[in-house]
């Protein structure tokens, strides 16, 4: 028998992927990756792709640098 999973395929570069990968193992109670398919793309749960935006927003904001003004 087959089992179908609704999900969301991502598709990123090495680094973003390791950076999710550190996402889903902080949340232990509730992982959100289905499946890591290689090492640029892995299949997740389609009700977390507003929080990886966003903690992904968070990590960019915070790693930019600005010129002092």
């Amino acid at each position: 028998m087959v089992n179908a999973i609704i999900g969301l395929l991502i598709s990123c570069d090495i680094p973003m992927t390791e950076f999710i990968i550190c996402l889903n193992s902080d949340r232990p109670p509730e992982k959100f990756i289905v499946q890591v398919l290689d090492s640029t793309h892995m299949f997740v749960q389609p009700n977390v792709a507003e929080q990886i935006l966003h903690q992904i927003d968070e990590f960019r904001n915070k790693i930019t640098y600005e010129k002092p003004a």
